[in-house]
């Protein structure tokens, strides 16, 4: 039996300090959420440091990790504005949480669109090809095997040059709605 030294077991059974800070580190994913979503509604915020800064000054404690997995998740993009870049939600997940409607985003972000064989590419301004994606994802298209998004661009695998066709259509008609 190994024997450690009496100052070695005092500090070995020490427990830490309780947190004095008075951050709410016990609430719950969709209360934070809200409070973003919230933030992002009524005030033009451009850069996640000033949305953190925000929450912070409302006494959520969040580290830039966690605010852009949240950002993710509520398929919140960065677009442009007058003023300068800015954050927008769609209006399906400011409502209840689930994903923006491709119909409501792809106007805001959407740049341009070419193909070629069965490959369709989709540019978005930058930041925007991540929740495009997951709005087309979400809509299950037959006619789509799958989607790759960067920063700003989309690689679209369609079934067929027809369906590619169909595809940049239907999308092409989406985002010349509210433009």
């Amino acid at each position: 039996m190994v024997r450690f030294p009496p100052a070695l077991r005092r500090a070995t059974l020490r427990r830490p300090p309780p947190c004095a800070c008075d951050f709410r580190v016990t609430t719950s994913k969709r209360e934070r959420q809200h409070a973003i979503l919230e933030l992002i509604g009524t005030r033009e915020i451009g850069s996640q440091e000033e949305l953190r800064q925000l929450l912070h000054k409302q006494g959520w404690d969040v580290t830039q990790s966690t605010l852009s997995r949240d950002l993710r998740d509520l398929r919140v993009a960065r677009v442009p504005s007058p003023e300068g870049a800015r954050y927008v939600v769609g209006e399906a997940a400011a409502d209840d949480g689930s994903r923006a409607p491709l119909a409501a985003i792809l106007p805001q972000l959407f740049l341009s669109l070419d193909g070629v064989g069965p490959m369709l590419v989709l540019k978005t301004v930058i930041g925007g090809a991540q929740p495009v994606a997951s709005a087309i994802d979400s809509e299950a298209s037959a006619d789509i095997l799958g989607t790759i998004a960067g920063d700003d661009t989309i690689l679209m695998i369609c079934r067929s040059e027809q369906a590619r066709e169909r595809v940049a259509r239907r999308l092409s008609t989406l985002a010349r709605r509210a433009r």
